[in-house]
């Protein structure tokens, strides 16, 4: 494994169960399912999924607790996170851009790296588009795995500090 989560550290105790229970699996089916190489799929998309699913749990867990986003906000089910994150909707959003609050509350290179590995993760994943399925190979589903992991635990140590 190129990654490994230090289950001693203050950043996996920062997480809930479910999210650690996400990674957990999500390297499992990495390594120890798809690793053998048994079968070779067109698109290992799936393996991402639920690294992208412990980020989305994460980023709303720390963003509540950073008070970036509101507890009513954590708990809605109409929370749309990456559309809050995007610098594209700064204009838009004003004072409730995410990507606004991280950027004046600790960097712009935070703020870009929190949305490039939302985008790269999820977005340009798990959307189909019929000109453009973005099909990617177990290097490049490892690769985006390995980039949520660490920007992780990377936000988790830069907002706790």
């Amino acid at each position: 494994m190129d990654y490994l989560v230090n289950k001693q550290s203050s950043f996996w105790s920062y997480l809930s169960q479910g999210q650690k229970d996400l990674l957990e699996e999500g390297l499992y089916l990495m390594d120890d399912i798809v690793r053998d190489n048994a079968y070779q799929f067109k698109d290992y998309s799936f393996l991402v999924f639920p690294f992208a699913k412990a980020y989305e749990g994460f980023l709303k867990k720390i963003f509540r607790d950073k008070k970036l986003i509101s507890r009513l906000d954590y708990i809605s089910d109409h929370l749309r996170l990456g559309k809050l994150m995007s610098p594209n909707l700064i204009g838009k959003l004003g004072q409730d851009s995410l990507y606004l609050k991280l950027e004046s509350g600790y960097s712009r290179e935070l703020a870009d790296k929190v949305w490039s590995v939302w985008k790269n993760g999820r977005n340009q994943i798990f959307h189909y588009f019929p000109h453009n399925t973005k099909a990617i190979n177990f290097s490049e589903a490892r690769g985006i795995c390995m980039d949520i992991l660490r920007t992780m635990e990377e936000v988790y140590k830069k907002l706790e500090s």
